[in-house]
């Protein structure tokens, strides 16, 4: 029985861990994090294609009371929506949980 859900990640999402990862490498000039920080975002992400549901619903900040579930990545925040009807989750953004948004 396949109960896989694809995973999308909309232009905001790749922007963000394009971001992230620029922030850490350059900035901070710790390419190593970076790529492991990377790794593990993409890792917990990709994970939703089964459980999609286990996030829990976004209910303050940017995207609360919509439908979105949030999932939490050491100090980042992965936004997104599950589309049932069409077995999809769709990435919307991720950001650095202290951000407060």
């Amino acid at each position: 029985m396949e109960n896989k859900y694809s995973v999308k990640l909309l232009p905001r999402a790749y922007r963000d861990l394009d971001g992230i990862y620029e922030y850490i490498a350059e900035t901070l000039i710790e390419p190593g994090i970076a790529a492991r920080l990377a790794d593990t975002l993409e890792e917990a992400i990709f994970s939703l294609e089964s459980m999609p549901q286990r996030g829990a619903l976004r209910k303050i900040g940017a995207y609360a009371n919509k439908g979105y579930r949030q999932l939490f990545v050491g100090n980042f925040t992965v936004v997104y929506r599950v589309e049932e009807a069409k077995k999809r989750v769709l990435i919307v953004t991720v950001r650095y949980s202290k951000s407060q948004f």
